[in-house]
C-alpha cells in the first residue's frame, strides 16, 4: 500500500526557515557552499519518500501509534520531521526542525 505524503502550512513553513537558516550561514562563511541550502532540501525530500510505503517504521511519539518522527541524515546531524499518520491512504508531515533546535516551531 502507498500512502499520499502531504506537507502541512507549518511544515512548509519551517522547510523555507531552514533554507533561509542554513544560506544566511553559508553566505556568512569564507568557505561557504551556497549548493548545501539546496541539498537539504533534496536530503529531507528524498527522506520523506520512505513514509509513501513504511510510515509505521519510524520512532513512536507520544502514546499515539499515529503519530511519528522520521530522522533524516545530513551532514553532521541532519532534521526530524513530525508526521501524522491520518488514515490508510495519507500522512501529514506537521513539522519540520534541525536536530540541534530544541523543539518543533
Amino acid at each position: 500500500m502507498n500512502y499520499r505524503v502531504v506537507f502541512s502550512p507549518q511544515a512548509a513553513d519551517d522547510l523555507e526557515r531552514l533554507f533561509d537558516h542554513i544560506l544566511e550561514r553559508e553566505l556568512a562563511s569564507p568557505t561557504g557552499d551556497l549548493d548545501t541550502a539546496e541539498r537539504a532540501m533534496a536530503s529531507i525530500r528524498q527522506a520523506c519518500q520512505l513514509l509513501t510505503h513504511s510510515p509505521f517504521s519510524c520512532r513512536k511519539v507520544g502514546l499515539s501509534s499515529f503519530v511519528r518522527e522520521l530522522i533524516i541524515s545530513f551532514g553532521a546531524s541532519g532534521y526530524v520531521a513530525l508526521f501524522e499518520i491520518v488514515d490508510v491512504r495519507t500522512v501529514i508531515v506537521g513539522a519540520i526542525r534541525h536536530q540541534n533546535e530544541s523543539d518543533y516551531h
